[in-house]
């Protein structure tokens, strides 16, 4: 590196900067040397790329099997900057071929392919002393190094047009930086996924992994299996030949994931496959409690292991990421007693134990996997079961959920460790990253066979949330684990400065803002009847009977399911001369509840419901939040009331009685809250909380009794309307 010709301080992995001296920068290199001054960019500044090397993806030193190989060539990479910066600063830069004859400028960039340095894959070196020299031995590198130089615009001059002076040689700690998407129980609509890879991309995330397949849904539609997928909620192949082009424009690596032989209820009753199905068939004493033998695909069966390397093949062909997983997690180790197992283990010379068993099916799919030229990737799982015959293929690549990803804990095998940083955001497994612990503690592994880190989420019970409904609990994990997992070296300041460090960059280029629901205005937004209803086209009720049964949103769209083991259990509802129709639900633990997944609703709004509680409890939740919940029966005082977490609990003067039907309804304005039961004022407070809409109840705080006719409206009712409600 040249030597420094003004005053210089350098910040390295083994030594700390005070928060005011941290680059502008997340994930923070690894190396940084700050100079005096700023480097500004003009009319008249150029992108200068070697016209030798336009058509140039990546030097022979530049590739790798992790992240897989860089698709943009350095002429493309330069006009996408180009329009970046025009986005960031207003000016539109000349893409021009360097030369010797003529020196780049003050205020110019340089993009350049070297083989000097080491730099890998993935790394890079910046210059901004002026001009502005970004080298790298693949667009990879060379695309991280503009994204530095994009968030040191968006983040330290007011005009966006200038840049501190300052030298960098950096690589990522961790091969694969990855985020999880569950796309089985819930399909993302492309907006959304598009603005999560140029958020990916920006902090120098390099894996997206959509898990594709669930008991609940299959989201890739090919002709080829008819009644699979749900062509309106699923992708296709051209959906994903879109999504692949405009990920490999921001160098994310799009990683399929299917399940099986497990969690795939869709896949089993599309073919008729599963351990439910034909003569012989396991029982639900066969799996898990609350879910049905179809649950998982039949290993012993010809015809269903001959299906499910159809269905490999078919998908395996339209990725071109390294990596693709098959799932191959939680199968239940009561199968093994099922008569069908043990007849084929019996009749099998390969197999002797439920492991086995496993096993072979995972080698039979990984070599359906490897003939694609990629490996296969599997939850971990299938190490806890006896398998003397049959060993997972080494290549094979385990995602580990059960570890803390502090060391690789599946011997033999590369690794991906999952398990710390699980985003699950229903009120029954309540799984939020532990940020704190993330930014403060957590040490990413470096061996050989750690190959990387991912922030997983899992949209169980939360099958038709908003997209930013997830998002919001995401976004801070996400930036985190991109942070660490490349700059593996103590934080040099705090978490809140690190949050504050990424609100001044602020999203790349090009995010589109979420967007925003409208208020509806004259009718209710939300009406949840709790009777009978079936699963909208796409998803596949996957329970054994009476779990994660449906509450249909007839007003809106934000229908809801109940839990999986502890369920409401549906009723008869009031008598239809009391206005009240069709079922109710009944509620008997604090593990009962429903899952919604929507986003709180500002001031004003209304809530009304039809309640018959027959216990008192030391606190009921009717809905909840992260933020606040309406309470039936207050913590404390047993009275109706609301809560702000974290700030205070509000009481009304009204007790719902016990062992009859009462109309409960809330009116908020903003900072106001009127309680009305059976249409009549009884009391109000002087405040106001959002309306929260993630669930009815908490892990902690259910129901007792019975629910119905839950409503709400994006207004403030008069009395006169809550009167006349029924």
């Amino acid at each position: 590196m040249p030597t420094a010709t003004a005053a210089a301080t350098a910040t390295t992995a083994t030594d700390a900067a005070p928060a005011s001296e941290v680059p502008s920068v997340i994930p923070r290199p690894t190396d940084w040397t700050a100079l005096d001054g700023r480097t500004k960019l003009t009319e008249r500044t150029r992108i200068l790329i070697d016209p030798r090397a336009g058509s140039t993806t990546a030097l022979p030193s530049g590739r790798s099997e992790f992240p897989g190989p860089a698709r943009q060539s350095v002429h493309k990479l330069a006009t996408q900057l180009r329009t970046e910066i025009k986005q960031i600063t207003g000016i539109t830069p000349r893409i021009s071929g360097s030369t010797t004859d003529r020196p780049a400028d003050a205020d110019d960039i340089t993009l350049a392919l070297t083989a000097e340095g080491q730099l890998g894959a993935e790394g890079y070196r910046f210059d901004s002393a002026g001009p502005i020299r970004v080298e790298a031995a693949s667009t990879h590198g060379l695309y991280y190094g503009t994204r530095t130089l994009l968030q040191l615009l968006r983040s330290t001059a007011d005009d966006r047009r200038a840049v501190p002076r300052a030298r960098s040689t950096d690589r990522p700690a961790q091969a694969v930086r990855m985020v999880h998407l569950d796309a089985g129980r819930k399909y993302w609509k492309m907006p959304y996924l598009e603005n999560l890879i140029r958020r990916m991309g920006d902090q120098k995330l390099n894996t997206l992994f959509l898990h594709l397949s669930e008991s609940e849904g299959f989201r890739l539609y090919s002709p080829k299996f008819p009644g699979l997928a749900d062509p309106g909620h699923s992708y296709s192949r051209a959906d994903i030949e879109h999504l692949k082009a405009f990920a490999a424009r921001h160098h994310v690596q799009l990683m399929p994931g299917l399940e099986l032989p497990g969690h795939a209820t869709a896949i089993s009753d599309a073919f008729g496959i599963g351990f439910g199905s034909g003569e012989g068939a396991c029982t639900g004493e066969h799996t898990h409690s609350h879910l049905t033998p179809d649950w998982i695909i039949d290993m012993t069966s010809d015809k269903a292991i001959e299906k499910s390397k159809e269905i490999v093949d078919e998908f395996a062909g339209w990725f071109d990421a390294p990596l693709f997983s098959i799932g191959a997690e939680e199968v239940p180790g009561q199968l093994a007693q099922c008569p069908r197992v043990k007849n084929h283990l019996a009749a099998s010379p390969d197999v002797s134990t439920l492991g086995d068993l496993l096993n072979r099916y995972i080698n039979t799919l990984d070599d359906v996997v490897t003939s694609h030229g990629k490996r296969t990737a599997v939850y971990n799982g299938s190490e806890h079961l006896t398998a003397p015959q049959q060993k997972v293929h080494a290549p094979v690549v385990f995602l580990t959920w059960e570890g803390t990803g502090a060391e690789p804990e599946i011997p033999g095998h590369d690794e991906i460790a999952i398990g710390p940083f699980y985003d699950t955001p229903n009120n029954y497994h309540h799984l939020y990253p532990d940020e704190p612990w993330m930014y403060d503690s957590w040490a990413p592994n470096t061996d050989p066979d750690m190959l990387g880190s991912g922030v997983t989420n899992w949209a169980d019970y939360n099958f038709w949330a908003d997209d930013g409904y997830f998002e919001q609990s995401m976004a801070g994990a996400r930036a985190i684990l991109a942070d660490r997992a490349w700059n593996k070296s103590a934080t040099p300041d705090t978490l809140a400065d690190f949050r504050a460090r990424a609100a001044r960059i602020g999203d790349p280029p090009g995010t589109t803002p979420a967007p925003v629901p409208p208020r509806v205005e004259g009718r209710p937004s939300h009406h949840w009847t709790f009777d009978n209803a079936s699963y909208p086209s796409g998803w596949t009720y996957a329970g054994s009977p009476g779990n994660t049964i449906i509450a249909e949103d007839v007003a809106g769209d934000l229908s809801g399911t109940s839990y999986i083991i502890n369920n409401p259990t549906p009723v008869d509802g009031r008598d239809g001369g009391d206005g009240v129709r069709g079922q109710a639900w009944r509620f008997d633990s604090d593990r009962d509840g429903v899952g919604f997944g929507g986003l709180d609703v500002a001031e004003p709004w209304s809530v009304s419901v039809q309640v018959r509680p027959t216990a008192r409890t030391g606190d009921q939740v009717l809905l909840s939040s992260k933020a606040g919940a309406l309470k039936l029966m207050q913590h404390g005082t047993g009275k109706v009331g609301f809560t702000r977490y974290g700030a205070a609990d509000f009481s009304f003067d009204y007790t719902v009685p016990l062992d009859r039907w009462t109309r409960l309804t809330w009116v908020t304005t903003l900072g106001h809250t009127t309680l009305y039961a059976d249409g009549k004022r009884v009391g109000s407070v002087a405040a106001s909380i959002p309306l929260p809409l993630r669930s009815i109840g908490t892990e902690k705080a259910s129901l007792r009794g019975d629910l119905d006719e839950l409503t709400t409206w994006d207004e403030a009712l008069t009395p006169e309307k809550v009167a006349r409600l029924r």
